[in-house]
């Protein structure tokens, strides 16, 4: 590469003191920082832009570690998945759907999103019906289960939210939020 390659975290925001002040947990934090440099290690000789890697690794542990957590805190007790959730999700929000927009707007493929909508409609949450023009077409709409369901689940959802939120201003996650359009921006060209 030429130039000693920067650390992965060269603010200030890896010390312990600020890592506690801002509610990270610190043996985690430490352990993150501690992967990240394990890496730079082994692949220093190469010429890798290791910010980008850093940022792009924390971004997949970060969607990971808040899905588990959702998961087994939240969803379990209403005994929903991760898909099924977003699936109740968007519906709630956009209303009835054609499956295959429904797929784009939860980010699945189109055979996973049927097996999906199947679990659901068991479950007596969703609907499905053929569109009469063309009846290779096909909607799903909330049922009236679906409905309370997602009513009574997303606000605990986003009290969840928050809490992994913890410890970033609102400047911050304005700011994160911005940061992480872009990159779905760039990941989808």
């Amino acid at each position: 590469m030429g130039t000693t390659p920067s650390s992965p975290d060269s603010t200030d925001h890896g010390t312990p003191a600020l890592a506690m002040s801002a509610g990270l947990d610190q043996p985690e934090h430490q352990r993150l920082l501690a992967a990240e440099e394990d890496i730079q290690a082994r692949l220093g000789d190469h010429s890798i832009d290791f910010v980008s890697l850093a940022a792009v690794s924390n971004i997949y542990r970060a969607a990971a570690a808040v899905r588990r957590r959702a998961e087994r805190e939240i969803l379990a007790e209403v005994n929903l998945s991760w898909g099924g959730f977003t699936i109740l999700w968007v519906l709630w929000v956009w209303g009835e759907m054609e499956t295959a927009r429904l797929a784009g707007e939860c980010d699945l493929a189109k055979g996973t999103l049927t097996g999906m909508v199947s679990t659901l409609e068991k479950q007596g949450l969703v609907e499905r019906q053929r569109v009469e023009e063309d009846r290779r077409r096909v909607t799903v709409t909330l049922t009236s289960d679906g409905l309370a369901l997602i009513e009574d689940v997303f606000p605990r959802f986003n009290r969840y939210e928050v809490a992994v939120t913890t410890g970033l201003s609102p400047q911050d996650k304005q700011e994160l939020a911005r940061l992480l359009r872009t990159v779905t921006t760039n990941a989808g060209s």
